[in-house]
């Protein structure tokens, strides 16, 4: 796993230290490990661990211009994808795991003390968290590789982003397509649409990241209860 994430890290330039060697593979060892008891993911193979969950991860840092401690939520954060590999690289930036279900957590709390990284780990759904006080508006970045369609995701993710944030979904092959119908979701929600970059991952699977910055404050009814976001969706 290793080897295929150090060649694929050198072929764009960047050379992998010991440090994030040691974190990458103990991560992988994990993963493996508590896949076995919980369901985390469907990849397993170290390869394509390497290529469509680490390497992935960090595309967000080649397309993205994330500032020097820089406060990131990743919003579903299921297994730790793409914030935790984002920390090993950037270990400036100040990570927060949100996932509804707490038996990942459990999970990513191992994973962050066995890599002797700081993350904050919240147990909530992503509409609980998007109205809590101490997290609606609070950070520089909310990132999601959720698979929920992008006017969903916007609703669910938009309300953790600062004024002048950004809101970054990372998106399949689909994601051009997506963006069309959340268009009005993205203006509701007080975003514009600054940048989208899509590319192939060295497997040849094709990857979008769209990125939309926050102009002023989300409107209080955003996000709305869970049924009505997925029953209703702004489009």
């Amino acid at each position: 796993m290793i080897d295929t994430l150090t060649i694929l890290f050198k072929e764009t330039n960047i050379e992998l230290t010991p440090l994030q060697i040691q974190q990458f593979q103990k991560y992988y060892e994990l993963l493996i490990e508590w896949n076995e008891k919980i369901n985390l993911t469907a990849i397993t193979e170290s390869k394509e661990v390497a290529i469509k969950h680490f390497f992935d991860s960090v595309t967000l840092l080649m397309n993205v211009n994330v500032k020097s401690n820089a406060k990131l939520i990743d919003v579903g954060t299921g297994a730790g994808f793409p914030s935790i590999p984002i920390k090993i690289m950037r270990p400036d930036i100040n990570i927060t795991l949100l996932d509804s279900l707490n038996k990942r957590l459990v999970f990513l709390t191992e994973v962050c003390t066995q890599l002797n990284i700081k993350a904050d780990i919240i147990h909530k759904r992503a509409e609980e968290g998007g109205r809590d006080k101490k997290l609606r508006e609070m950070f520089d970045i909310a990132v999601s590789r959720a698979v929920a369609n992008l006017n969903t995701l916007s609703e669910y993710c938009m309300p953790y982003v600062k004024v002048g944030g950004t809101f970054v979904a990372m998106k399949g092959k689909n994601g051009a397509e997506e963006l069309k119908s959340a268009e009005k979701a993205i203006k509701l929600l007080s975003g514009e649409v600054s940048d989208v970059s899509e590319f192939k991952l060295p497997n040849g699977d094709e990857r979008t990241i769209i990125t939309i910055k926050k102009f002023k404050n989300c409107p209080k009814q955003y996000p709305r209860q869970s049924v009505k976001i997925k029953n209703d969706p702004l489009v």
